[in-house]
């Protein structure tokens, strides 16, 4: 009985233990936190990281000591035979045995340099990929988590939409049953409420697929359940942040600057390598062995005779002609470096454009976004107006659905404003490589 209950326990707590672990509930900068763990391509720059550094040891290690170890038997299944007058002597032991260790040191080679300073480079490449990745899974969370929220926001709008012209509906039916009013009236307000309808099924439709984008992009199933804590417009009011127009244009601090900057540094270490390969090379080594020979298989027994040998020997390797080889690859490496360098530059005028691009596209969405805000309440206040004159029989419901559709164009402008400062900052913030303090 002890022993089931120690069971129920130790299964309770992993249970509990699994569901604390298991996030559904997200705000923004959670879900983003969340993302730059568990999204698969910041994973795999991550693992990238690894491996650089791993060949950076692995470049290095190429000029520390090596030692090999070699053990070799052989067994003359027929022997060379050596005639003598009328007598045949065979040749040869008839099995042999022989281990060896050599020891070998890198003394001098200019390419081992040109590769430790490679492998250097190719870290600082792995690394900013990572930053890189990790700005973009940001920006793509951003995103997914506005796209929910707006497809959320617009449900709710839509319901209460559908709400006030089923009564408008209702309350026009009746009137008409009456007699006191025309059964166009009545076709005009089915009509605008059939299309509201269709329009709230398909944001239904959307906003599932929204929640599917956001938990694989921040690396959770796609048919998980999660929520978000956050609402579009109080995120929409924390995103307005005026002092990021003013941040600095200074592109040698973007990301992709610094990216393009490691492709000509890594193109400049190329023309060095090949420069590097006119040099001489220096090796040492250190061989030392034994050898056994029998005429039967017992190199185990201590008192046959086992003869060493050892050996020391440096070489040095002078190129001195290539038939030009050597020069065509330098030349070609300079060229590589040159188109690098004029990348570099191109690099450099793109983000200066694409930065004031962003500052401006950031500033009209915050404009835009203040004069949805106006222009919806001028919709509301005439879509209410209309309604009023229209029961009150003071205008036709071709009057009253114009207004009702005007309100919901305003209704569908302003959250879309909405979602656009959102995007927009995050744009701004990826191109300038800056996360600004909300």
């Amino acid at each position: 009985m002890t022993n089931k209950i120690l069971l129920i326990l130790v299964l309770l707590s992993t249970s509990i233990g699994f569901s604390q672990d298991e996030k559904t509930s997200f705000t923004l900068q959670e879900a983003i936190d969340y993302a730059l763990e568990n999204n698969r391509q910041a994973k795999n720059a991550t693992l990238d990281i690894d491996a650089a550094e791993q060949q950076k040891w692995e470049t290095t290690a190429t000029g520390l000591p090596q030692l090999n170890a070699a053990v070799d038997y052989q067994n003359a299944l027929k022997r060379n035979v050596f005639v003598i007058g009328n007598e045949f002597l065979e040749v040869g032991p008839k099995q042999s045995l022989s281990a060896t260790a050599t020891l070998s040191q890198l003394l001098f080679d200019g390419s081992y340099l040109v590769g430790l300073q490679s492998a250097k480079v190719f870290l600082e490449i792995s690394k900013n990929a990572k930053e890189k990745t990790d700005l973009e899974v940001r920006k793509a969370v951003i995103n997914a988590y506005g796209n929910i929220l707006l497809a959320e926001e617009s449900l709710e709008i839509l319901k209460r939409n559908i709400s006030v012209l089923e009564k408008n509906l209702n309350d026009i039916t009746k009137i008409y049953e009456n007699g006191l009013e025309e059964e166009e009236s009545v076709e005009q307000l089915k009509i605008t409420l059939s299309g509201v309808k269709s329009n709230l099924n398909n944001v239904i439709r959307l906003r599932d697929l929204s929640y599917q984008m956001f938990n694989i992009t921040i690396g959770k199933p796609i048919d998980a359940v999660t929520t978000l804590s956050e609402n579009l417009q109080l995120l929409t009011e924390q995103n307005i942040v005026l002092s990021l127009l003013e941040a600095n244009n200074d592109v040698t601090n973007t990301i992709d600057y610094r990216i393009s900057e490691n492709d000509k540094n890594a193109k400049a270490l190329l023309v060095k390598l090949e420069k590097s390969k006119g040099l001489p090379s220096l090796n040492a080594s250190l061989n030392g062995g034994y050898i056994a020979n029998r005429e039967n298989f017992n190199f185990t027994n201590t008192g046959e005779k086992w003869f060493g040998s050892s050996l020391f020997g440096v070489g040095l390797n002078i190129p001195i002609f290539s038939s030009g080889m050597r020069n065509a690859a330098m030349e070609r490496a300079k060229i590589n470096l040159e188109k690098a360098e004029i990348a570099l530059t191109e690099t450099e005028q793109k983000l200066k454009l694409q930065i004031a691009s962003s500052k401006s596209n950031y500033q009209f969405a915050i404009e835009d976004y203040q004069n949805k805000k106006e222009n919806l309440k001028l919709a509301e206040r005439i879509e209410k107006k209309n309604q009023t004159k229209f029961f009150e029989g003071l205008s036709s419901s071709f009057d009253l659905r114009q207004a009702q559709t005007q309100l919901y164009t305003a209704q569908d402008e302003l959250l879309q404003t909405m979602l656009d400062v959102i995007n927009k900052k995050a744009e701004l913030e990826t191109v300038l490589n800056e996360i600004s303090k909300n």
